[in-house]
């Protein structure tokens, strides 16, 4: 059972319990099981975890591609059954309901934190206009690719990937519509074990283009926004330098 020290936010373990159940499709990547839910409190089921091997990476990559593919209701939109909150570590994650991914990025996964980061002083003015500059190519759509909303963790770093005895199972997500690349992209972030054969099993199983890695930089913004508001001024100054990347088209 996990508790959260004076209950949480409303709807904070709603949510998670949400995310979980909508990102458990068939043939999709393993979840944690939500055993119960109710205010300020989740029962989730006990994991004994395993050293990770290259062959369950390969399984893993191959199946996020079918959690993906199961889709969302719009970029930027909760799970089924939702309490209409999001939320990515402790802080609220923005949802809404947009037909370009570009766009979405931009409003609620760049902006908000990078303002929110700047305030604090853990962004500098360079680094925000940066941010902005992104922002707008972003809104052009220069980065939309005609994909359909993904059904994606949204927070998937290493450590929200278990290795077990039966393979890779996904724990503690900020789940919502998205794009399958922002998952690839967290989990090369910090570093996941195998990172590239769950990367090469997913670009197959997913029909990724030769260019997508190209685009982690861009992907790992919202990340590092997130961080910088939390963890300090260091991650701002990379979230700066990834928008350099992404504005170079690296």
């Amino acid at each position: 059972m996990k508790e959260k020290p004076g209950g949480g936010p409303a709807g904070f373990f709603e949510a998670e319990a949400a995310g979980l159940r909508w990102l458990a499709v068939d043939g999709g990547a393993a979840c944690v099981s939500v055993l119960d839910v109710r205010t300020g409190r989740i029962e989730i089921e006990r994991l004994t975890e395993a050293p990770a091997s290259a062959a369950a990476a390969e399984e893993f990559g191959r199946a996020l591609a079918v959690t993906h593919a199961a889709g969302a209701e719009a970029f930027g939109s909760g799970p089924t059954g939702g309490p209409g909150v999001a939320f990515i570590g402790r802080q609220e994650l923005p949802l809404g309901s947009y037909s370009s991914w570009g766009a979405f990025y931009a409003d609620l996964r760049l902006l908000p934190y990078s303002r929110a980061a700047h305030r604090i002083g853990n962004l500098s003015d360079a680094g925000l206009r940066s941010v902005e500059k992104v922002c707008e190519r972003l809104h052009a759509g220069e980065f939309d690719d005609g994909r359909p909303p993904a059904r994606i963790h949204g927070d998937l770093w290493a450590g929200n990937l278990l290795f077990t005895p039966t393979g890779a199972v996904m724990i503690d997500p900020a789940a919502h519509g998205g794009h399958g690349e922002t998952d690839l992209a967290m989990l090369a972030l910090f570093g996941a074990p195998h990172l590239r054969r769950i990367q090469q099993a997913y670009a197959e199983a997913a029909s990724l283009d030769s260019g997508w890695p190209d685009r982690i930089a861009l992907h790992q913004l919202h990340p590092l926004l997130v961080h910088a508001v939390t963890h300090g001024a260091s991650y701002g100054s990379h979230a700066a330098e990834h928008c350099e990347l992404a504005l170079a088209g690296r």
